[in-house]
């Protein structure tokens, strides 16, 4: 499989319902998730955003997050890992389901990426 996504969220309650809600559209990408601190408190952690990266069964992650320290702490995982990983800074539920939807029929990653500028948060 190409590309997976990773959903990164504050809430691990957001994180897991974004899963829940792409994996209808796109049942066979890797979808995977990190949600709140490590005590599940509302929060973000770099040691479950590295397990939901390394967990994902994609050749590449495109990586969507909700606010600032989610942001922070993939950006410190992606300058640790050997994994291709993208980042994008759009607005979570609906980039994240486009990109899947979009991956789901094999779209290419340019593709995916014209669509996502349209939910760009500047």
């Amino acid at each position: 499989m190409k590309y997976g996504i990773v959903i990164l969220s504050h809430s691990p309650k957001i994180a897991e319902g974004v899963k829940d809600l792409i994996s209808q559209a796109a049942p066979s990408i890797s979808i995977t998730y990190a949600g709140g601190t490590d005590e599940n408190e509302i929060g973000s952690s770099l040691e479950k955003i590295q397990t939901a990266c390394e967990q994902n069964k994609g050749e590449e992650i495109l990586a969507f997050y909700d606010l600032g320290s989610s942001k922070m702490n993939l950006e410190m995982y992606m300058e640790m890992t050997d994994l291709t990983v993208h980042k994008y800074d759009v607005a979570l539920v609906e980039g994240a389901y486009t990109a899947a939807t979009l991956a789901e029929i094999e779209a290419p990653l340019e593709n995916i990426e014209t669509s996502l500028k349209k939910l760009l948060i500047k």
